[in-house]
């Protein structure tokens, strides 16, 4: 067999080189017609040697000899840990994204902060015309200084028994409504100064100095972002509701930021929606460069099941015959030759390239990785090299 195999392989040499030549000279003849025949000669040529080759081939696979065995490389089954994550999409969010407004109408007195600028909680940041409140509470104050003195000077009196009921009660009510006047006029006077809600960023500031301004919609004064306490929202299926807990590990990744951040699930909703039978899951974001922004898009991978010690195998060794059951080929020694035998193997979740197996083989196999499509059930074979995962 192997001198029919050289005889054959000296044949084709000749012949490639006998038309190698005929190409030349059909070449430098510059006939597009001889060139366009002798390339659909060629091709038929090329059709018919690759049917021979693979003849040859089939011949030789079916003798029982060393040199005709399949080759493979194989591999090792062994434990590892092994993580499925599932794939969702959300959208960044903030807890503190608000809206300031007035609570008072008036004109815009005075404008303290410019967009951008970082502010603290109860900084006050703008403050309103009160229409003359200010003055009021001065006038207040003296008659509230008056009305105390002269309860004060009727109650000492009272107390000796000097002096009649009725005078003592006056000047006490006197003195208690102008302390409740006072205390109405300052929560009034308070409401024409602008207070930051909490520390964050003034993000906008809708209206300038001197523009009329007044409560309700639409006349939002500043809008106030705090980008340090940001969380990711999504809509979890409910086949993973006793996956998807609490401390759940989680990877979100922003796109646009071409960033990876590494977290867990902080809370998950208790109301599955009925609409698309989800619940809620938040992740919490590190954001202290404060260039994560609401509203940006994130794909999250949840963690929904794990294994440390999973026997895990790359996908191409798997096959599945005609009743939809998956095998493997397994490496076993007999009688001093190396044959393959098919195992019926169940399998799990699948990651990537990679899938666990939960049973049909056991760690330590060796399994036909190249050439597994090409070897047939109790085939002897020759093994040539191994692969790791």
């Amino acid at each position: 067999m192997k001198y029919i195999t050289t005889l054959f392989a000296l044949f084709l040499l000749m012949s490639c080189a006998d038309q190698n030549k005929s190409v030349k000279e059909l070449i430098a003849a510059q006939n597009v017609s001889e060139l366009r025949a002798s390339r659909t000669q060629l091709t038929e040529e090329k059709l018919e040697l690759e049917k021979q080759i693979e003849l040859l081939d089939d011949a030789i696979s079916n003798l029982g000899e060393r040199g005709a065995l399949a080759l493979v490389s194989v591999f090792e089954v062994k434990n590892q840990a092994f993580e499925h994550f599932i794939e969702l999409q959300g959208s960044v969010q903030t807890k503190q994204n608000l809206l300031v407004y007035p609570e008072m109408p008036g004109t815009l007195k005075k404008v303290y902060v410019k967009e951008g600028q970082a502010v603290r909680k109860g900084q006050l940041i703008a403050s309103i015309d009160d229409g003359g409140m200010s003055s009021q509470l001065t006038q207040l104050e003296a008659q509230l200084a008056l009305a105390k003195t002269t309860f004060e000077r009727q109650e000492r009196l009272w107390n000796q028994k000097i002096g009649s009921e009725i005078q003592f009660l006056q000047a006490k009510t006197t003195y208690e409504a102008s302390v409740q006047a006072k205390a109405s006029l300052e929560q009034q006077l308070r409401k024409s100064r602008v207070y930051a809600p909490f520390t964050g960023r003034i993000d906008k500031v809708f209206f300038e100095e001197g523009a009329v301004v007044a409560p309700g919609a639409g006349s939002a004064l500043f809008r106030v972002v705090n980008l340090t306490e940001m969380y990711l929202e999504v809509d979890v299926p409910e086949a993973y509701v006793a996956t998807v807990v609490n401390g759940t590990k989680t990877k979100v990744f922003i796109p646009v930021l071409n960033r990876t951040v590494e977290t867990t699930i902080h809370h998950t909703g208790s109301f599955i929606n009925p609409g698309n039978r989800s619940f809620k899951a938040q992740v919490q974001l590190n954001n202290e460069s404060e260039d994560i922004k609401p509203n940006l898009t994130a794909k999250v991978q949840i963690r929904d099941y794990f294994n440390e010690n999973a026997m895990l195998i790359p996908q191409s060794l798997l096959s599945e015959n005609a009743e939809g059951n998956q095998f493997v080929y397994v490496i076993e020694m007999e009688n001093n030759k190396t044959v393959v035998r098919r195992r019926i193997v169940e399998t799990g979740e699948s990651q990537g390239d990679l899938t666990e197996v939960i049973s049909g083989i056991a760690v330590g196999d060796r399994l036909v990785a190249e050439g597994a499509r090409r070897v047939r059930d109790n085939q002897e074979v020759e093994i040539v090299s191994s692969v790791d995962e």
